[in-house]
């Protein structure tokens, strides 16, 4: 995302930025494509399934929704490490001194059993120069609590009025979670040049498979076998398309839309990630029809197959290949879809975890996870990260929960500063019950994502370190294309939005979230200055958006904006104007033309909106909604207070748990934990 500049326009009295304004302000009606009237409902179901459920009628259109019930270690009866027995009885201590413990931390690891816990004691771990925690084996490394055991690379201090630094000293992860730093699917140049199709690692899909199939045919099914887990993508099937956003005569795409790349003609230049050159699809270069190997068409998947989702064998019949989850889209013989295994030095770790410590300090990343499966990270505190402080790469059925994310060392663009990163076909991952504030963006999808919940989160203070007036994205899934259906359920932010800066994600849902359209109050960590959106007037504001070629979003049962504060007098509008509850099809570049295709796709159905105060049915009859989309019970760390706490219905929202924690100056203390029914 580069620097912003925006024109400014007057609506009413107040003086607001506009993102898609030259000269006058666009209407409403060219963001929404709908007008903002609708009826209310007061009735909701008590309890109901994650797929909706006999007592919910209002059910998501089958191409929107997905299997979310299985997302991170859902599919296992959660998190197991609290019944495993513990490896060293005496937890290892630190060194001191500035000596490095990297050393001794992973002699333990691998002295353990699989199964079992490697304890650290209290006080502070220093990671030394070009080293890291290798945490490649199914064990679990535990702390004394967060703010208590400590990892940390004091060479890379953060960005600070007195520190001005740019970049991390020591570029290396503090801990790797997965079997090494640079794996990734079998027979990938790992974007160093053109990928051959080679059948002793890569299938290529037999028929055609369809959204929600369980099983699909290949050319040859000897490679796989039971429990592996394999890589299931496509080309892009892209061509040029007429631009919707008017930024040139056509942009490289699907001709539905559901895949655009940031390629244009004529091209942008700078704003572009291209050009690319075309190229004649062939074995030679494993079917891709667009990239050199070495640019931003592999940055975050296979060679122009930027949409793909990591699955589970459960079975193999001849060549008929059957998964322990559903297809969360289809996979087509005409886009050259493909299975391709991680074996040998990319077998995926499974059963790792890191829990109750903090790490601090990374230089490339600071948990990096990557080619793991069914791992987890759990009440742990990550801070002054340079890069992103959790990235998830390549991986399936990751579980990040009751855990503190925040003051990114460098919150910066260009993957400087990310709290939460899925991406590389990470599939199925959940990231419940925790707090990520005070990022660039604070969490990024990035050609991944297929079947992941990112549920019941706090996340708050997205901002650019050197431009304090531009508001960033907030809960998304977002950053590359290709990233394609994740839930976002009952979440606390700022804005439910995607950005489009390397193409578009599509088929996201947000369910039952609290989108206020402003942030908190907060220090520029680079500069000290105060960021405050309720005086400053900074921009864009928007409690719901989806930028140009976000495509095929739901909005579903969400409360926007805030009592008293989203209002005309206040100078914020409905749709198309910022301040606004809603901006769709937005464009923050010139022409800034609105996408149509945005608002021809969107869903926006049962949200509360406190600039009309009542509750909006856009798309569908009113209908009672279900409590949730994922889960079948009020979750255990919800505790004693109201589930779901928020109610489109009213307006009403209630006490989020991963607030609470953080108002109450307690962010690492989680009282109760788990997915379990609450009692």
């Amino acid at each position: 995302m580069r620097s912003k500049t925006l024109l400014r326009c007057v609506i009413g009295v107040v003086a607001v930025a506009l993102p898609a304004c030259r000269g006058s302000c666009s209407s409403a009606a060219e963001y929404s494509g709908i007008s903002s009237t609708g009826s209310s409902s007061s009735a909701r179901s008590p309890l109901s399934s994650s797929t909706g459920g006999a007592s919910a009628d209002y059910k998501l259109p089958a191409d929107r929704g997905t299997e979310w019930k299985s997302a991170g270690m859902l599919s296992r009866g959660g998190i197991p490490s609290s019944n495993w027995p513990i490896c060293n009885r005496t937890p290892l201590v630190p060194l001191g001194g500035g000596a490095d413990d990297s050393a001794g931390i992973n002699a333990l690891i691998q002295s353990c059993p699989v199964g079992s816990v490697v304890q650290l004691a209290r006080g502070t771990f220093t990671i030394g120069r070009d080293k890291y925690v290798a945490l490649n084996r199914g064990v679990v490394l535990r702390g004394q609590g967060a703010g208590v055991t400590i990892l940390t690379n004091p060479l890379n201090l953060p960005t600070t009025p007195a520190n001005k630094a740019t970049a991390a000293t020591d570029p290396i992860p503090i801990v790797v979670v997965g079997p090494g730093r640079w794996v990734g699917p079998d027979g990938d140049t790992r974007c160093h040049g053109l990928t051959a199709y080679q059948t002793r690692y890569m299938q290529l899909v037999a028929t055609d498979a369809a959204k929600g199939a369980t099983s699909i045919t290949v050319i040859d099914g000897s490679i796989f076998s039971a429990g592996m887990t394999v890589l299931l993508d496509e080309t892009s099937g892209a061509s040029w398309q007429p631009d919707p956003a008017q930024l040139a005569t056509s942009v490289w795409a699907r001709p539905d839309y559901s895949l655009v790349w940031m390629f244009h003609n004529p091209s942008l230049g700078s704003n572009d990630d291209g050009p690319f050159p075309i190229l004649t699809p062939s074995a030679s270069n494993n079917y891709a029809g667009i990239g050199t190997g070495s640019d931003a068409a592999c940055w975050f998947s296979r060679q122009d197959r930027p949409q793909s989702e990591i699955k589970e064998i459960a079975g193999v019949s001849g060549n008929t290949i059957t998964f322990t989850s559903p297809l969360h889209k289809e996979y087509l013989t005409s886009r050259h879809a493909e299975l391709t295994t991680f074996t040998g030095a990319n077998t995926p770790v499974r059963n790792a975890g890191i829990e109750n410590l903090t790490a601090t300090q990374g230089g490339n990343g600071t948990i990096a996870i990557i080619n793991a499966a069914y791992s987890w990270v759990k009440h742990v505190e990550v801070a002054a990260s340079w890069g992103s402080a959790i990235g998830i790469t390549d991986s399936f059925r990751v579980e990040v929960r009751d855990s503190y994310v925040h003051d990114m060392a460098h919150p910066e663009p260009g993957g400087a500063g990310y709290l939460l990163d899925i991406n590389t076909g990470s599939s199925e991952i959940l990231a419940e019950n925790n707090i990520f504030i005070k990022g660039n963006k604070v969490m990024v999808g990035r050609s991944a994502g297929a079947g992941s919940v990112v549920a019941y989160n706090y996340a708050d203070d997205g901002y650019i370190g050197y431009q304090d007036n531009w508001q960033e994205t907030g809960v998304n899934g977002s950053h590359m294309l290709g990233s394609h259906h994740m839930l976002f359920e009952g979440n606390r932010t700022f804005n439910l939005d995607n950005d489009t800066t390397h193409g578009g994600s599509v088929y996201h849902t947000y369910f039952r979230n609290w989108s206020t359209s402003q942030r908190s109050d907060f220090h520029n960590g680079e500069t000290g200055t105060l960021i405050s959106d309720s005086t400053q007037h900074n921009h864009p504001y928007r409690a719901a958006g989806a930028t140009r070629y976000s495509n095929f979003m739901s909005f579903v049962g969400n409360v926007l904006g805030i009592k008293g504060v989203t209002t005309a007098a206040n100078g914020y509008s409905d749709s198309g104007e910022t301040p606004a509850i809603w901006l769709i099809g937005w464009n923050d570049l010139s022409r800034h033309v609105p996408d149509p295709t945005v608002a021809k796709t969107v869903i926006r159905d049962g949200n509360w909106d406190w600039f009309l105060s009542q509750q909006t049915w856009l798309n569908s009859a009113p209908a009672p909604l279900p409590d949730s989309l994922y889960l079948s019970c009020k979750p255990a760390f919800m505790g004693s207070n109201t589930w779901p706490w928020v109610d489109p219905t009213t307006g009403t929202t209630h006490t989020l748990p991963a607030k609470a924690r953080y108002d109450a100056g307690t962010p690492n203390t989680v009282p109760v934990t788990g997915d379990a029914c609450s009692p």
